[in-house]
């Protein structure tokens, strides 16, 4: 247990460290931004003409209401905690991977929900787009890793020991 959180510890650091170097923000972390913008806009688009993306925003050209997708909304933070889990528990590098590509489906699905339900809470009541913006969906979001995480450290314990409670996965 300590080994285990003092590599998810160390693997967290050193990957928000990572996030943070401008050459990694200039190109990874702000295009995948402007990505994630268009591929709200594609959603919607296909209910609501009026949404339009530029850059990292995402807005309303009939209201005019917008949402920029700041750090800590784009899903990287979210996908870093998740990594430093995957990567801190024992387990094969081929499960790892499983895990590693699956969580970030996952988690990017949850985002894209997250940030379109957003955009149109915005537009009909600031009160409830705050709340949700700042607590339900922070927490929903840091939900998914943590059942993601459990899901994928569930599927890579053998059979055995999931029938003998006697045989513990170590």
């Amino acid at each position: 247990m300590i080994r285990f959180l003092l590599i998810f510890l160390a693997v967290l650091l050193l990957l928000f460290g990572l996030e943070l170097l401008q050459p990694v923000q200039t190109h990874l972390v702000l295009p995948w931004t402007a990505l994630l913008a268009r591929a709200c806009v594609a959603l919607v688009g296909l209910f609501d003409g009026s949404a339009m993306a530029q850059g990292k925003v995402l807005w309303n050209s009939s209201t005019g209401f917008g949402v920029s997708i700041e750090p800590g909304c784009n899903g990287v933070e979210a996908f870093v905690v998740l990594c430093a889990a995957v990567l801190a528990f024992p387990a094969g590098w081929r499960h790892k991977m499983l895990g590693l590509g699956a969580g970030f489906v996952a988690i990017q699905l949850l985002n894209v929900l997250r940030i379109i339900s957003l955009f149109y809470l915005g537009q009909w009541n600031m009160a409830m787009f705050q709340f949700a913006h700042s607590y339900l969906w922070q927490a929903l979001i840091m939900l998914d890793v943590l059942a993601v995480w459990l899901i994928w450290v569930r599927a890579g314990v053998p059979k055995a020991s999931q029938e003998d409670p006697a045989i513990v996965p170590v």
